[in-house]
């Protein structure tokens, strides 16, 4: 694609056409010579009392090598670890057994496993697993799962309370005694099930002359799963190597570490057979980590003329039946510390508990913490606006941190590094014509249909890091972000990264930051990733890091290659080094341009090593470790206009516009396409999706005839514009687009839907607005 500059450019993306034409290797593709294949046999019951595990008749079925239990595990696989444990919470962190051995505590489970020379085998054989149990009482609900008498899923976890955690700044009570307004509302942020489109596998090969494990897996940082697997299985960390091939989809998913590919290296170790396991999407929907699921009490306090001087809040976590390995993180410190928004609330006092119940444990989910927040405070502020009979814009205007206050720390402790919130506000108006849709509304009203229009001014905290930060909340990790780039003698480049991207893009746009900073044409360019003993030590793709991070960590590299290979040209020019320019892929004396060596002969004479200054290494690469020294914030703003069918309930979006601030823009068509995305994922929130289980703790949302994921069909064309106000703490001004849409959508539509429903006194309907939900409401409020 013919492009004048490289860095901002709309650039196809460069992974595509072997993802689209099916040449791509996922996980499943994997085949070794004498490959074993696995089935989990898992708990149809939520909470039972295991008597007896008898897997003698599935060890005899036909092609069966192997079959495990819970008891075979034991001493041999450590259990499966929390890897962020938050200080000051009375954290509690049972064992999770990477198959059950006493009790299991969710539907989904793992308390047996069968290796057998094919899938066919495998699932025959795991059919004849007999399983006897003592089925007991199950909870799901983390408010009843607190109550005295309720089910006890733990030893040693009184309530099944996992954490208490707080956050606390001001006189909040000063402030609630003199509000002009109080609102109270008790919200819902729903479970969701992470539907990517490539389920959870994994590969497993023992060396045993070695004593070298490979592990194929859908991995988001695979670096991660090299520590965390290290642990569990006792291998040392330079013996185990860990490969995240293609990975179809993660949204959060596939950040944990699981019990699954533990069991499945273990196998693969006492078998000696490589083996292989992949979950079919029922299995996927029991076993692979749920998100969201809150229940929240929220009071706001605000005077007559809109500002909003407080916030106070209590939030009842779902957890699952374990810890996660982020799960403790999600609902407090990328959750709790977000609940200012982009507005100068005063006063904060906001309270979480994590709590224990018998359904598939919960982690991070695309937003992981923030879309909850954003959600709660912009409903917040539509209510304030209602109440006070203001307009939600004018009341927004009146509380966003002005655009010359930042740096700006909130009440709840962190800094925002940079924001012009008018500015995208403004932006969005325009493009909606928001004064003419408002006339528009009034005349729908007046003809008895119901319009309405929501909006969500955001701001999210991303490209996580800095290391210190990780350190004091609890991470047991770090943030920094690792980049390598070889220039080769001919010129060409190979860029190894950390990260490990999965449908972002990073193939491309890491491809254009290396050709913009070096000259050299991105044709000539590869970026690697997802294998341990290639590249350098990383931490992953999350949280909006991968570019934000990453991309800094190549930078630098890059910017050390330029600085290298000046000391080379000046040796090569018989110039000074100080009066070496480097720009467009070539190095020319200052004043004299013509005097001048491509990026691309610097190479060849920096391996050839004939002609070198003195103290000068051979070959020209470098490698660099980034550890930002704040988070990003992006913010936006978003409107999303629908009408509601008073007969059905049926909610039908008619627009929905998105301006977004990430920084600076590395490709705007990729940029567009994760705002796509996130957009679908949570208009799907809002209105369709919904995890539910029955009080026995069964899945009665198992599979995707009855979880409703949203089909284009039922999505508008959505229209996107930018602001850009670049991170002052980032070498190229980024921060981060992953998941703006997902963080945004919800509350826009819930306020849409709300807004269109004012004429009937309907202040607020929980999410997900199906319309069985949405015409409850209307009948309600007509008295039907």
């Amino acid at each position: 694609m013919a492009v004048t500059r490289v860095f901002g450019a709309r650039i196809k993306r460069r992974e595509d056409p072997r993802l689209i034409t099916g040449t791509a290797t996922y996980t499943d593709d994997i085949v070794i010579p004498g490959m074993c294949y696995t089935v989990i046999v898992r708990s149809p019951y939520a909470h039972a009392r295991i008597k007896r595990i008898d897997v003698e008749r599935a060890r005899k079925h036909p092609g069966v090598v192997a079959a495990f239990t819970g008891k075979d595990l034991e001493g041999k696989v450590n259990p499966i670890p929390c890897a962020w444990l938050i200080p000051g919470s009375d954290l509690k962190t049972p064992p999770h057994p990477a198959l059950a051995v006493d009790r299991v505590r969710y539907v989904g489970e793992g308390v047996a496993v069968v290796v057998a020379t094919s899938r066919h085998a495998a699932a025959d054989a795991a059919s004849l697993v007999e399983v006897e149990v003592e089925p007991l009482p199950a909870v799901v609900n983390q408010e009843k799962a607190m109550q005295p008498g309720a089910p006890q899923i733990h030893d040693g976890v009184p309530n099944n309370v996992a954490f208490h955690w707080k956050v606390s700044s001001g006189d909040v009570g000063r402030a609630f005694q003199e509000a002009d307004v109080v609102i109270r509302q008790r919200m819902v942020n729903h479970r969701l099930i992470p539907n990517a489109m490539e389920p959870r596998s994994c590969v497993a090969a023992y060396n045993r002359g070695s004593g070298d494990l490979t592990i194929w897996m859908t991995s988001q940082n695979p670096h991660i799963h090299r520590v965390l697997l290290s642990g569990i299985l006792g291998i040392p960390e330079h013996r185990l190597r860990i490969i995240a091939p293609e990975v179809g989809g993660g949204f959060g998913s596939k950040i944990p570490c699981y019990a699954d590919e533990a069991v499945v290296a273990f196998c693969a170790m006492q078998t000696g057979h490589p083996v292989k396991w992949g979950e079919d999407r029922r299995e996927n929907y029991l076993a692979t980590a749920h998100g969201r699921d809150h229940i929240v009490d929220l009071e706001v306090a605000a005077k007559k003329d809109g500002t909003i001087t407080a916030i106070r809040g209590t939030c009842y976590a779902n957890l699952g039946a374990y810890l996660s390995t982020a799960a403790p993180g999600v609902p407090t410190i990328l959750h709790g510390l977000m609940m200012c928004g982009p507005y100068t609330i005063p006063n904060i006092d906001y309270e979480v508990y994590g709590i224990f119940t018998n359904t598939t444990p919960v982690d991070a989910y695309r937003g992981a913490g923030r879309p909850e927040a954003t959600y709660y405070v912009e409903r917040l502020v539509d209510m304030v606006a209602r109440k006070l009979n203001m307009d939600p814009v004018e009341v927004r205007r009146k509380n966003f941190i002005p655009k010359d206050k930042f740096p700006y720390t909130v009440a709840t402790g962190i800094t925002y590094d940079s924001g012009d919130y008018e500015a995208s506000l403004e932006t969005l108006l325009r493009i909606i014509d928001y004064p003419n849709f408002r006339k528009e509304q009034e005349k729908a009203w007046k003809e008895g249909r119901y319009l309405g229009i929501g909006f969500s001014t955001y701001v999210e905290i991303c490209g996580l890091g800095p290391s210190q930060v990780a350190g004091a909340v609890g991470f047991q990790g770090a943030l920094w972000e690792s980049a390598l780039v070889r220039v080769h003698p001919t010129g060409k480049v190979t860029v190894l990264t950390g990260a490990s991207p999965h449908g972002q893009g990073e193939e491309t746009t890491f491809a254009q930051i290396v050709s913009e900073e070096l000259g050299i044409p991105i044709e000539d360019i590869e970026v690697l990733h997802g294998d341990t003993e290639m590249i350098p030590m990383g931490w992953g793709t999350y949280g909006s890091r991968t570019t934000a991070v990453g991309g800094a960590a190549l930078f630098v590299a890059c910017r050390r290659i330029v600085e290298k290979g000046k000391k080379l040209a000046a040796h090569l020019l018989e110039a000074s080094e100080q009066d070496i320019l480097f720009e467009g892929g070539r190095f020319f004396v200052k004043g004299a341009p013509d005097r001048a060596k491509t990026i691309q002969e610097v190479a060849l004479q920096a391996y050839l090593a004939w002609n070198l200054p003195a103290g000068f290494e051979p070959a020209l690469e470098a490698t660099a470790f980034y550890d930002p020294p704040n988070f990003t914030y992006p913010f936006g703003a978003h409107a999303c206009i629908v009408e509601v069918d008073p007969e059905t309930g049926t909610v039908k979006i008619r627009r929905y516009v998105a301006v977004d601030d990430c920084g600076r823009v590395v490709n705007p068509l990729i940029v567009d396409g994760q705002v796509h995305g996130g957009l679908a994922q949570g208009i799907g929130q809002a209105l369709y999706e919904y995890a539910y289980y029955d009080d026995f703790g069964q899945l009665l949302t198992g599979s995707m005839s009855d979880y409703a994921v949203p089909k284009a069909s039922q999505l508008p064309p959505f229209e996107t514009a930018r602001t850009e106000t670049p991170s002052p703490h980032h070498p190229l001004g980024l921060k981060g687009v992953g998941e703006t849409g997902t963080i945004a959508s919800t509350p826009a539509v819930a306020n849409a839907v709300v807004d269109a429903l004012q004429p009937l006194g309907i202040h607020h309907i929980d999410i997900p607005l199906t319309p069985p939900r949405v015409l409850a409401a209307i009948r309600q409020a007509q008295g039907r």
